[in-house]
């Protein structure tokens, strides 16, 4: 996503951009599979965060309205763990909290009393979303100085003074599951989705989120980005301390005056072929991201809210995830037959422990578990992915999709778009950005893009 974005911002201001795409479509993880006449998107993305795409889309010359059709998700997602009532999160905070409240009297008003003091702060603070490596002068603006206390608490400590009960805070913190860390770990900002949900509101393209980088590869195309496709780099070649181009697997060479890479970690790890950086010793030092496993399934049944179901087993294991895109989307049915995913998120070390095999084994035990069954008359399993296959397909470096976004790695700073080793080298991708939505993924193309046009200009 961030390597379509830097290619159609370079290109309108009149670069010439060759893209080296490993695979034969754009938009890696953000994009799609068929599987029995089934659409599906390939990876882990879920939610679409409206705002920071409608300003990525601004930033390339399009409109996001225009290109693609978003259905507004009513009933979000809901938290089931063994022993307590479910959790809903609705778009409209008032609904959540009366729901709330039927359980847990009082939590309604707490909830709403949080919601609000989150979203004041998010608004206060989303400008530095559309800036380069914002650091402790950005702060001084628009009285965010105010929040650099909140900047330096973890999630945990930011829910715990809220007083909600323990099920409730579980259900806020479960995007903490998703990516493979505690909440004790987990940045603050991360509080801010609940008011995000009640605010902006949660959408899903009428056709998938496979949708966005199709849309961004066209507009590439005819703004004259040349793809090339199968095409997987090999190296990042460098004379000195500056880039000279890249060379791709098979050998082919190709100058450029500056290289764009959206390969997260890999850049620094694997591409560059001289490694010894500070840039590359702390890239070998940081928490990584598992994409986990997944199963693709053709579901037989009706299609009821929510469209994400979650469950919390207990203990130290992971959440489960259904997602089910046919409660947004009626359309992708086939008699009565609609594709669904079952995610499992894993610890990265853990992943790597078990290899393959013990992946795969992981995914067949969700596979047997009931409560994602409950409601569905009947299923097919159409496809199956273990952290080992989307490494090998979407060349993830180390089985991973980038470093854990943990308190401690937002404080030090995030990847810089502008490489401060080599010349010439320009990072995009969520290893930039505080998040791993699609939206902060376009975002930091076009951040890469402008660092280069200024030090090009």
């Amino acid at each position: 996503m961030g390597g379509l974005t830097a290619a159609l911002r370079l290109a309108r201001e009149g670069f010439r951009v060759q893209v080296l795409e490993a695979r034969a479509e754009a938009g890696g993880l953000a994009s799609g599979n068929v599987y029995e006449g089934f659409s599906f998107d390939a990876g882990p993305y879920i939610l679409l965060d409206r705002p920071g795409l409608e300003w990525a889309f601004a930033s390339v010359g399009l409109k996001l309205g225009e290109h693609v059709e978003l259905r507004a998700i009513e009933h979000v997602y809901s938290v089931a763990s063994p022993g307590r009532p479910t959790v809903n999160i609705y778009s409209s905070d008032a609904a959540t909290a009366r729901e709330l409240d039927r359980t847990w009297t009082g939590s309604g008003e707490l909830y709403l009393r949080f919601v609000r003091k989150t979203g004041a702060i998010e608004a206060s603070l989303r400008p530095l979303l559309y800036g380069s490596a914002p650091g402790p002068m950005s702060m001084l603006g628009g009285g965010r100085w105010r929040h650099a206390g909140f900047l330096l608490r973890s999630l945990h400590s930011v829910l715990r003074a809220s007083r909600l009960p323990q099920p409730v805070v579980d259900a806020l913190s479960i995007w903490t599951h998703v990516a493979g860390q505690r909440p004790e770990e987990a940045p603050s900002p991360l509080a801010f989705v609940p008011a995000l949900v009640h605010s902006v509101g949660c959408f899903y393209p009428k056709d998938g989120i496979r949708a966005i980088p199709e849309v961004l590869a066209r507009a590439a195309t005819a703004a004259g980005v040349e793809f090339r496709y199968g095409t997987k780099a090999k190296m990042i070649c460098t004379e000195g301390d500056r880039v000279t181009g890249a060379e791709s697997i098979e050998g082919e060479r190709f100058l450029a005056d500056a290289v764009v890479s959206d390969c997260g970690i890999a850049t620094y790890l694997e591409l560059l072929d001289h490694k010894e950086s500070p840039s590359q010793q702390r890239c070998e030092r940081l928490p990584l991201q598992s994409p986990g496993v997944c199963a693709y399934l053709a579901v037989k049944g009706k299609m009821e809210a929510p469209y994400l179901r979650f469950l919390l087993p207990g203990g130290d294991e992971r959440c489960r995830l259904l997602i089910r895109p046919g409660v947004l989307n009626p359309e992708e049915g086939q008699d009565d037959w609609y594709p669904a995913r079952l995610l499992g998120p894993m610890d990265h070390s853990k992943a790597q422990r078990m290899g393959p095999a013990g992946q795969a084994e992981y995914l067949e035990k969700l596979l047997q578990e009931k409560w994602w069954q409950e409601g569905t008359a009947e299923y097919r399993v159409l496809a199956r992915r273990t952290p080992a296959e989307w490494g090998l397909e979407y060349s993830l470096a180390r089985d991973s999709m980038n470093p854990v976004m943990t308190a401690k790695f937002m404080r030090e700073g995030r990847l810089a778009h502008r490489s401060p080793d080599i010349r010439g080298l320009y990072l995009a991708g969520s290893a930039t950005h505080p998040g791993q939505w699609v939206s902060f993924c376009a975002i930091s193309g076009v951040l890469a893009a402008d660092c280069l046009q200024k030090d090009f200009a």
